[in-house]
C-alpha cells in the first residue's frame, strides 16, 4: 500500500478497482489544513485522465503488471501481429488503439514487453507495449546533403524503414543506420 505521499510520476497503482498511471503529482498545503496530494491519474484500460486528489489518511494499491518479451511480426488492417518470443507458432494481434504512440516506430523482429494486468477475476488484460528506449533504422530517403549554413546547425525531414518521418542533422543520407529514441521520438546517433 501507498501513503498519499508516495503516489507520485510514473507509478502504476489501482484506483477504483482498474489501474492507472501518476501522470503527475503535486503535494501540497492550502492555509491551516492537512497537505493534500493533487494527481493527474491516465487509467490503462481506456486511457481516460482524471484528476483525483488524496488526502492523508487514505491509501493506494500498488499495481502488480505483468511484463514479457514479445516479437512484432506486422500489421495488417489495424492490428499488430505479434509472436511469443521462444515460440513464433504462438501468435497473437493487438489492436493499433491499445498501442498508441509507440506504434510508429516498430519494426519487423523488434523485440518489445508486453504489458498485462490481471482484474480481480484473474483474467490477463492487454494493456499495451513498452519499447527499449533506443532501436536501429535504417533511413529510406533524406534529402540530398546541402554544404552552407549549418553554423547554427540544421535539419531535415528523413524517412526511416518503417515508413515514419522524423527530424535529423543535414549530414545523414539514405541507406545510412541510426539510432532513434522511441520516447522523445528523436534521432540519437549514426549506428
Amino acid at each position: 500500500m501507498l501513503e498519499y505521499s508516495e503516489i507520485r510520476e510514473r507509478k502504476m497503482i489501482i484506483w477504483e478497482g482498474e489501474p492507472y498511471e501518476v501522470l503527475s503529482s503535486h503535494v501540497f498545503r492550502k492555509q491551516q489544513r492537512k497537505p493534500v496530494n493533487a494527481t493527474k491519474l491516465k487509467n490503462l484500460l481506456t486511457g481516460r485522465v482524471a484528476e483525483v486528489s488524496f488526502h492523508v489518511s487514505e491509501k493506494v494499491e500498488e499495481a502488480e503488471l505483468g511484463k514479457r518479451k514479445i516479437k512484432f511480426l506486422y500489421e495488417a488492417k489495424g492490428d499488430y501481429w505479434f509472436c511469443e518470443e521462444s515460440d513464433p507458432a504462438k501468435r497473437f494481434s493487438i489492436p493499433k488503439d491499445k498501442i498508441g504512440t509507440p506504434a510508429k516506430f516498430l519494426k519487423q523482429d523488434v523485440i518489445v514487453d508486453l504489458m498485462t494486468f490481471e482484474d480481480d477475476d484473474e483474467e490477463e488484460i492487454v494493456i499495451g507495449i513498452q519499447l527499449p528506449i533506443k532501436i536501429e533504422f535504417t533511413i529510406k530517403e533524406a534529402p540530398p546533403s546541402m554544404k552552407g549554413n549549418t553554423a547554427a546547425g540544421g535539419n531535415k525531414v528523413i524517412v526511416l524503414e518503417n515508413g515514419t518521418t522524423l527530424n535529423g542533422p543535414l549530414f545523414l543520407e539514405a541507406g545510412q543506420r541510426i539510432i532513434v529514441n522511441t520516447e522523445s521520438g528523436e534521432y540519437v546517433e549514426r549506428a
